[in-house]
């Protein structure tokens, strides 16, 4: 991939890494909250530079805005 995506703080992010929610967010189609402090992990970049895909606890097929998104590790 040509485009570097980055996380809330400026962060190169990878496939593979690992991210944690700082933002309460409600999964649109939902009745799920993902809680501030959620860890994400085994992210998959897709060809946006602002968007991860992931999946979270009992939800499947996230797409993610990295600047909701912070680094671990």
């Amino acid at each position: 991939m040509d485009n570097e995506v980055k996380d809330s703080n400026g962060t190169l992010l990878n496939d593979g890494d690992s991210v944690q929610i700082i933002k309460d967010l409600k999964v649109k189609g939902t009745s799920a909250t993902l809680k501030r402090g959620t860890l994400i992990k085994n992210i998959r970049l897709t060809h946006r530079d602002d968007e991860i895909e992931c999946n979270a606890d009992k939800i499947r097929g996230l797409v993610l805005k990295t600047c909701f998104l912070k680094k671990v590790g």
